[in-house]
């Protein structure tokens, strides 16, 4: 089985310079947790997850004292306030640059093992560099239960 049989398609993206409530509202309304980022070509160019929405663990310059950090802010007492002033940073601020990626042609186990290696949740799918489909954890919990119910009624499953 190949990708192209389990991605999500069509895949939803965002700008560059969507803003991070724009962001937040699409990913809210679509239930998703992760959305590709796009520049004006279409180019795949990072992806923003929900956790890029969470306070991280961040080393203290010069210190070994590590520290909650929101969207590149020291997190003190108000991260209500801290949410509301980040509504407008633009999506190519947080997003992850360096995203894992696949072609439509990739076998599952490349992708689960992808997965695996690099703890990620979901895959964007490409071709010449513009995504086309995305895979998520959730889409290979879909070949398990497919391949389970054609086993129970005797088909092989390929």
């Amino acid at each position: 089985m190949k990708v192209k049989d389990i991605m999500t398609e069509p895949v939803i993206t965002i700008g560059e310079n969507a803003p991070l409530q724009e962001v937040a509202q699409i990913m809210l309304d679509q239930r998703i947790g992760g959305v590709p980022v796009i520049n004006e070509r279409g180019d795949l160019t990072g992806i923003v997850t929900e956790s890029d929405f969470i306070a991280k663990e961040k080393c203290v310059p010069f210190s070994m004292f590590r520290a909650p950090q929101l969207f590149g802010t020291w997190l003190g007492k108000d991260a209500e306030g801290l949410y509301a002033a980040a509504a407008n940073i633009a999506a190519q601020e947080i997003m992850s640059r360096n995203v894992v990626t696949v072609t439509e042609n990739a076998s599952i186990e490349e992708v689960l093992g992808l997965i695996l290696r690099y703890d990620i949740n979901r895959i964007p799918v490409v071709k010449d560099r513009k995504p086309v489909g995305i895979v998520a954890r959730r889409d290979l919990l879909r070949v398990m239960k497919t391949n389970q119910t054609r086993a129970s009624h005797g088909v092989g499953a390929t």
